[in-house]
C-alpha cells in the first residue's frame, strides 16, 4: 500500500499497525530471494513497536505513522548491525543515523538492514558476500546496485518505501531495473550523519517508494539542516513551471542503448508524454555531462572511495569483495596533484555544462542504457558497471537533483526507466512533475505493472492548492520572490491581466512595488503577471504577512479566469506615477536602471 493508503487504512480502523506487520512478515517470508535483507528486528520487538505507536493518540497525526520502511545497510539503525556488506567491517552503531531517527520520530518502523553492493561500490547489486539480490522481474537479471535490497523491498511489496544512498546512481539505477520511483536529493539536503562514506563530498541519502507522492512525502520528512553534518546545506526551493517548460533529450549521436531498442523505444516514448503534459523537448549536447560521468570512476576522484574506508583496506584487504577491492586500490595510482588536476577538469566541464542549461529547465534521461543479466556482469564486473552509469554518475559531481521514475516494459516483461535531472533544490518540483510523467506511462509500480497509481495530490489536479497572481516584487528574480520560494510554491506560468487594469508604481515603499488596479472599460493591453502555486497551509502564511496597503482579491485574467491576487488600497496611490504603458514591472524597472546610465 502506498502511504496515504496505509494512512486512510489507519484511520478508518479497517487495519492497525499490527496487522500491518503482520502482512510484511508474510510477504518477507514468501519471497523467494534470500539475499535482499542482511538483518532485521525480531518479530517481538516489531510488534511491540507498533503496539506502542497505537497506544498513543498524538502518534496517530504523525506524518508516516505506521509506515513500514527498510534502511540499506550503510546507514546506521540503533540495535542492528552496520555491515556496509562486508562482515569484518562490521559493528553495533550508537545511534541511529539522523535520516532514520527522523522517520522514527514521524512514526514510520524500520523492519531491518538490507543488502548492498559492498561500501556502497557499485551499480550491479552483485558484489556482495550477502549474496545478489535478484531483478523482481527475472531472477537472471541484476537488481541495480549498490542498493539493491533496498530496492527489492520496495519492489516487492514487503515495505512501502526504503532508505539507499546514492553516489554515482545507486538510488536511480535500481529503481530503473525494478519499476519504482527513486529519488536523489540535491547534496546536503539529506543529512548523511550515520551513514558509512562511499565518497563522502558526493554521498546522498536516497529514497525509494513505489509512487513520487511516497518518496516526496518521506523527503519532506528527512530533508532539513544538520549540524553534525558539515556537508549540509539549508532548503533553497528552486520552482519548475509544470507546463510550458523546456526539457532537454539526448541528441541521436549521444544516445547509448548497448543495443537495446526497446529501451531507446521506452526512452521516446516518454518523450512524447513529457511532451503532452506540456513540456517542449529541446535537443541538447551530452558530450560535457558524458566526460564529467568519466571522472568519477576513470579519474582521481575514485580517490575518495580510498580515503573514506582507508584504515579498515589498509588492514583487511582480504575480507574484501575482489572488485570492490580492485576499484579502491586503484586510488593509490593517483597523486594529490593528479586530484587537483581532476577538481580543474571539473570545473572546467562544468562551465560547459552550464552553457547547455541555457536552452533547457530540466533534463530528461534514460535511467540506464539497459539491463544486464547476472551472469554477464559476473563475467564482465567493471565494463558493465560502467556502461550502467553513463546517465547518472555525473548527477552529484554537477549538484544537481534527479528522480528516477519508470517508463515502461519490453516485451520479455522486463522494465525500462526514465529519469528528471534539475538544477540544485528543484527536487520538490521534479517529484510533481515525475509523477505525472509515471502515471502518463501506465505502467503501474514495482512488482504490479497493472496496478492502477493512485490520485496524488501533489500531481496535476494539485488538490488543495491556491494559484496567485503576482505582478510586481514577488516576480521571479526580483526582490520578493524568495517569501514565495520559501513556501515551497511553484510557478505555472506567466501570462497577462485582462485589459481592464493599470500598474502604478507606488511612492515610498522599499522594496519599491507597484499596485495593480482595475479600471473598467479601459482597453489595454493587459499586465503581465506570473502564477504561483501554494498549498492552501502555506497561502494562509502569504497572506497573512502582507504588509500593507496590500491585499488579497480576484484578479481577472486575460483568458478570462479569475486568480487570487495583490490588490491596493486606494489611499496608497496618492502620488503614484501611472506605468501601464510599460506593460509590466519588470518592463519599468529594466527601463529605470536604464534611465540610470545617462
Amino acid at each position: 500500500m502506498s502511504i496515504a493508503e496505509l494512512k486512510a487504512a489507519y484511520a478508518s480502523g479497517t487495519l492497525t499497525p499490527r496487522q500491518m506487520l503482520r502482512d510484511v512478515f508474510a510477504r518477507i517470508a514468501a519471497w523467494d530471494d534470500p539475499a535482499v535483507w542482511i538483518s532485521r528486528f525480531t518479530e517481538e520487538a516489531l510488534v511491540a513497536r507498533a503496539d506502542a505507536l497505537q497506544a498513543t493518540p498524538a502518534a496517530r497525526d504523525l506524518p508516516l505513522y505506521g509506515i513500514p520502511f527498510a534502511v540499506k545497510d550503510n546507514i546506521d539503525v540503533l540495535g542492528l548491525p552496520t555491515t556496509a556488506g562486508c562482515p569484518a567491517f562490521s559493528f553495533m552503531p550508537q545511534a541511529n543515523a539522523a535520516s532514520v531517527q527522523k522517520l522514527i520520530d514521524a512514526g514510520a518502523i524500520p523492519i531491518g538492514k538490507t543488502n548492498l553492493d559492498q561500501f556502497a561500490t557499485g551499480l550491479v547489486g552483485t558484489r556482495s558476500p550477502y549474496g545478489a539480490p535478484r531483478c523482481v522481474f527475472d531472477a537472471d537479471y541484476v537488481s541495480g546496485g549498490s542498493s539493491s535490497g533496498s530496492a527489492v523491498s520496495v519492489a516487492a511489496g514487503q515495505v512501502s518505501f526504503s532508505l539507499g544512498t546514492d553516489t554515482a546512481g545507486s538510488g536511480r539505477v535500481p529503481a530503473g531495473f525494478n519499476n519504482i520511483v527513486g529519488l536523489k536529493p540535491t547534496k546536503g539536503l539529506v543529512s548523511t550523519a550515520g551513514v558509512v562514506p562511499a565518497c563522502r563530498s558526493l554521498d546522498c541519502v536516497s529514497i525509494f517508494a513505489r509512487i513520487a507522492a511516497d518518496a516526496l512525502a518521506v523527503l519532506r520528512v528527512v530533508q532539513g539542516e544538520d549540524d553534525n553534518d558539515p556537508f549540509s546545506r539549508p532548503f533553497q526551493p528552486v520552482p519548475l513551471a509544470p507546463f510550458g517548460f523546456r526539457f532537454g533529450i539526448l541528441r541521436p549521436q549521444d544516445r547509448e542503448f548497448c543495443g537495446d531498442a526497446e529501451a531507446a523505444a521506452l526512452y521516446d516514448a516518454a518523450i512524447g508524454h513529457l511532451r503532452d503534459l506540456g513540456g517542449t523537448p529541446v535537443a541538447f549536447d551530452y558530450t560535457p555531462f558524458r566526460a564529467v560521468a568519466e571522472l568519477l570512476y576513470g579519474g582521481p576522484y575514485v580517490a575518495e572511495r580510498l580515503a573514506s574506508i582507508e584504515e579498515f583496506f589498509n588492514a583487511h584487504p582480504g575480507e574484501m569483495d575482489p572488485v570492490v577491492r580492485g576499484i579502491v586500490d586503484g586510488a593509490n595510482r593517483f597523486s594529490a596533484a593528479d586530484a587537483f588536476r581532476g577538481t580543474y577538469r571539473l570545473r572546467s566541464l562544468a562551465r560547459e555544462a552550464a552553457e547547455q542549461w541555457r536552452g533547457m529547465d530540466l533534463m530528461l534521461l534514460p535511467t540506464s542504457p539497459t539491463i544486464f543479466r547476472v551472469a554477464e556482469v559476473q563475467a564482465e564486473p567493471i565494463r558493465l558497471n560502467s556502461l550502467l552509469g553513463i546517465y547518472t554518475n555525473f548527477v552529484n559531481l554537477l549538484d544537481y537533483a534527479a528522480i528516477a521514475v519508470p517508463a515502461g516494459f519490453r516485451a520479455n516483461g522486463l522494465p525500462a526507466g526514465v529519469t528528471l535531472v534539475g538544477p540544485a533544490f528543484s527536487d520538490h518540483a521534479l517529484a510533481r512533475l515525475a509523477s505525472r510523467l509515471h502515471a502518463a506511462a501506465a505502467c503501474g509500480c514495482g512488482h504490479q505493472p497493472d496496478a492502477e497509481l493512485p490520485l496524488i495530490a501533489d500531481a496535476a489536479a494539485e488538490t488543495g492548492m491556491i494559484d496567485v497572481a503576482v505582478a510586481g516584487a514577488h516576480l521571479s528574480g526580483m526582490a520578493l520572490n524568495h517569501e514565495l520560494l520559501a513556501l515551497d510554491a511553484v510557478l505555472v506560468n506567466s501570462t497577462r491581466t485582462s485589459g481592464e487594469y493599470r500598474l502604478m508604481a507606488l511612492r515610498g515603499t522599499a522594496p519599491p512595488k507597484p499596485g495593480l488596479v482595475r479600471s473598467p472599460g479601459l482597453a489595454g493591453g493587459g499586465i503581465e503577471v506570473e502564477i504561483w502555486r501554494l498549498s492552501e497551509a502555506a497561502f494562509g502564511r502569504f497572506v497573512a504577512a502582507l504588509p500593507p496597503p496590500m491585499g488579497i482579491g480576484k484578479i481577472v485574467l486575460a483568458d478570462a479566469r479569475e486568480v487570487c491576487g495583490f490588490l491596493c488600497e486606494p489611499c496608497a496611490l496618492e502620488g503614484a506615477e501611472d506605468i501601464t504603458a510599460y506593460g509590466g514591472w519588470r518592463a519599468y524597472v529594466a527601463s529605470s536602471k536604464q534611465a540610470l546610465l545617462f
